[in-house]
Order: structure tokens, then sequence, then C-alpha cells
């Protein structure tokens, strides 16, 4: 950090520090270390400086600014005592909380805050997870204090210890060599797709796997691709972001229904036939039955296999994509498994997409980087992650189990909707309740859950979406005493489908 001085229109030279632009001749005289402590108070509110960040040392914010030691800790110790600065002896001073907004007058309309206030946004889940809440029941969480992270690091010695100077420059945008045998020999142990490494496309997570295949499908000329309905808000977000139209298909209790799919014209399908999001349904053999006909006669189908190794009380379902290669573009990740932030998935695409999508991967980001997928390429090959895996499956029974038993405790009347599998329930509510009222009832008290209705596009039953698999049975319990609550429901017990 480093002084600015200038020189004032008398002549005389001031000091003024590059932090925060301050400019100690704008301190009125014999008020320098409230002044000081007011511009550092302003720049925690606005969020200049979050918490967490940490201040300059004294002395040298002191000697930046031309003014005694004393100065800068009278300002530093004002903020402590009002509870906003603490000192971490070697770690320095850091801000520990930001002043209270100004309060609203009464006349003013009340500010829309937080993402239940209007129609989900483009950022909405952005805003909700930002949220601070006691007990997060979002769905499609992982157990994150669960990572494997000795696992982790014993691997990524392994790979380091084996790796060559030449493995630390650019590599193959498909992904390396390594993770794309390691992901074909998952998939063939673990979901029946039998695939040549040549053929995996490493990105960077299912969402990135659809905006590549976004771009590709319109410089096709296609530029709707049908989606469940209800179906993830998150999904069609990202589809029409890439200007790719998202129309509704109706989901029932056998999966999607392929005549209206059929009767819409569209030509191409995203669906989540293993374990649909959020019903849990799972497509019947019937429908795919039906699905493959209308692949056959030139339809592209989109398989996303968000969370299907995660199952319970029923036997496995197998991929469309095993039944269906040249007709299925089949796409995974490891954020269910492992970790969203490790941002890594795959793609499988018929073959008269591939070159067009790893061109489009080339262009977006030349490849993920390497010595991760190198780690986790390890994990899988070694075993690791199948092991990983059985420990959550147990883990998540316990807690879908604390949940239904909450359920059944706190909200009498709910029906509760694809505990088989996945790491979610949803629950649908009596016809008259607001479920975006609920949702935000719930987080002013400190619990987050979606509501069922952000995943409709046409009218369906209110409810909620409802993560497991982070949390511990205690707080599952009262997070849904918290719901229970705030809802009045009907007496009895749910019904568990």
């Amino acid at each position: 950090m480093t002084s600015a001085k200038s020189i004032t229109d008398d002549g005389s030279i001031t000091s003024g520090s590059d932090f925060l632009q301050l400019d100690i001749g704008a301190a009125p005289a014999g008020g320098r270390a409230q002044w000081l402590a007011e511009r550092l108070r302003l720049a925690i509110a606005d969020g200049r400086l979050p918490v967490g960040s940490r201040l300059p040392a004294t002395r040298v914010l002191a000697g930046e600014l031309g003014v005694s030691r004393g100065v800068v800790t009278e300002a530093y110790q004002r903020l402590g005592e009002a509870g906003h600065l603490a000192g971490r002896g070697r770690g320095g001073t850091v801000v520990v909380s930001a002043p209270a907004a100004p309060r609203q007058a009464a006349t003013e309309a009340p500010a829309k805050i937080g993402p239940f206030a209007a129609q989900p946004d483009i950022d909405v889940f952005d805003t909700l997870r930002a949220a601070p809440a006691r007990i997060d029941l979002s769905p499609g969480v992982p157990d994150l204090a669960a990572f494997p992270r000795t696992a982790w690091l014993r691997a990524e010695r392994a790979v380091l210890d084996a790796l060559a100077p030449a493995d630390f420059g650019y590599g193959d945008p498909r992904g390396t060599p390594a993770l794309r045998a390691a992901v074909a020999g998952w998939l063939a142990r673990n979901r029946g797709i039998l695939v040549d490494p040549a053929e995996v496309i490493v990105v960077a997570g299912v969402s990135q796997a659809l905006g590549l295949l976004a771009q590709v499908l319109r410089a096709g000329g296609i530029t709707s691709v049908a989606v469940e309905d209800p179906g993830s808000l998150g999904v069609r977000q990202h589809l029409n972001n890439w200007l790719v139209d998202a129309p509704p298909v109706t989901v029932d209790d056998r999966g999607l229904r392929v005549d209206e799919l059929r009767a819409s014209g569209v030509p191409a399908v995203l669906l989540t036939p293993a374990h649909q999001f959020p019903t849990g349904v799972v497509l019947d053999g019937d429908r795919r039955r039906q699905l493959a006909r209308w692949a056959e006669g030139g339809g592209l189908i989109v398989e996303d296999d968000y969370d299907a190794e995660h199952r319970y009380d029923r036997p496995p379902v197998p991929a469309l994509r095993a039944m269906l290669p040249d007709h299925v573009c089949y796409t995974g990740s490891v954020s269910k498994l492992l970790a969203p932030a490790l941002r890594t998935g795959w793609m499988l695409a018929p073959s008269r997409y591939r070159d067009a999508l790893v061109a489009a991967k080339r262009n977006a980001d030349l490849g993920n980087a390497a010595l991760p997928q190198l780690v986790l390429a390890e994990l899988m090959s070694s075993g690791t992650l199948e092991r990983h895996l059985r420990l959550l499956r147990r883990r998540h029974v316990r807690r879908r189990d604390a949940m239904i038993s909450a359920i059944a405790t706190h909200l009498p009347g709910a029906v509760v909707h694809g505990a088989a599998a996945g790491l979610h329930l949803m629950i649908t509510l009596p016809g008259t309740v607001d479920d975006v009222a609920l949702a935000a009832a719930a987080l002013a008290h400190g619990v987050k859950v979606q509501p069922l209705s952000w995943h409709y596009q046409r009218q369906g039953p209110p409810g909620l979406v409802l993560g497991y698999a982070a949390s511990a049975p205690a707080d599952i319990e009262a997070a849904i005493a918290t719901l229970g609550h705030l809802l009045s429901a009907d007496q009895g017990q749910p019904h568990v489908v």
C-alpha cells in the first residue's frame, strides 16, 4: 500500500492513502480520529470493506496519512467498541460486522428484499444462496462436510509426484485422457453406459454442457428445447440465457408425457429420467419406448443425469444413453457426488454434434483445469469415489427418514414425493397455500427452502422442494417444525409417494 502526496492551493503538502482514497486534508482540525472512524464505517456499510477484510496496520496507515499512530488507533478502537472491528493478533484488525441499514421512514414504500419479493429473476439462485439462514434445506446441495479431504490430498500428492514438466502445459480441450478414461469406467460400472473415452468431453459442470449444446443447436437451426413441467427453473433460465426457448411438457406419475412432446413439434427435449426434478418420478418403461420411437424419428434427447447415483429404496434405473447412444446427449457431474465447487462434469454427445461441441469448449476456455481432473481421475479409478458414495447413501437415508418423520409430525396433510432416491423431497400442500409466501416467511425465520411453484411454467399444486443431504437430523427436525408453525395444515398423516 503506498501513500500519495498532493500540493494544496497555498503550496503546502498533504498526505493521503491509496487505501479507500483517504485524504487527511479533508479532516477537521482536532477531529481526525472521528473523521477517520466515520470514513471506515461508511466503507464497511457500503461494502467496500466487507466482513472478513483486513485493515492496514495502524503504523502503516498513520505513515501514509502523515498523522500520529494514536489517531489511527483511536479510530480503530471506536469501531471496535461499536462491534465492527476486532483485533486478531498477528492476523491484524478485521471487519467482523457491518452497520445496520438505516431504518426506513414510515411514509416510504417497503423495499423488496430477498429472492421471494417478485417473480424469480435470472439471479434468483445467487440471491437465495447469499441469504443467511440457520438451516439450509435448498435442494441439490450435497453433504459438503463429508468431502473426502484426506483422500483428495493423498490423490493430489500422488498426481503431483507423477507429473512431468510437460504436463503443466495446455492440454486437450476435451479433458485429460486420465479423467476421460476414468469417467468411461465410472459410467460403465454405475450407469450401464459403454463409451469410448475418446467420446467423453469434460466440462465445467452440467451448466456449461447445456450452454455449449445450446450454442451448437442454435447454429444448426434448433432454437427450442422442450423441458419437463414441473422442471428445474435454473435449467430453464440457462437455456433462455443462450436464446433457446424452453416450452413445457407435462410430467405425471409415469414421467414425461411423450404424446404431448410429439404434438408440440419441438425437435429436442431435456429431461431427468432417472429421478425427475423436482417430483422424483422415474420415467417408466412404456414412456421410455415411446421416447425411443420419437428420437428414432429425428428427435434429440438431452439427458441430465444429475443425481442418479443416489438411490436407496429401488433398483438402479438404466440411463437412456445406454439404450440410445445415437440419439442422446448425456450430461453428468460430480457436483452431487463431491462438491459443486469442483466445477467438473462430462458430456457424451451423438457423433453428429461431437466436433462442434469440442470446438465450442475450446473457444470457451481451452479446457478445464488439468490438475483437479487428474486428482478426480485418481479417486475414480482407485475405488475411493465409490466407497465415498456408499458412505453418503447410508447418511442420506438417515437424513431422509428424519425429514419424512418430521413432516409427518409437523406438516400433517402434506404429500411427500420422490423419497426413494436423490438428495431432496418434494411436498405438495393444500390448494390454498401460497408457497412463495411460505418460503419467504421460512427464510425470515432462518430456514431456507424453495417454493414448488418456481419450477412450474403452467399451473401446479403449491408445495416446497426440500433438500436433506446437507443437514443433520436435528436441524431437519427443527426446520420442519418451523414450517409447521408457519403453515396451518389439515390433520392427518402425509402420504409418501
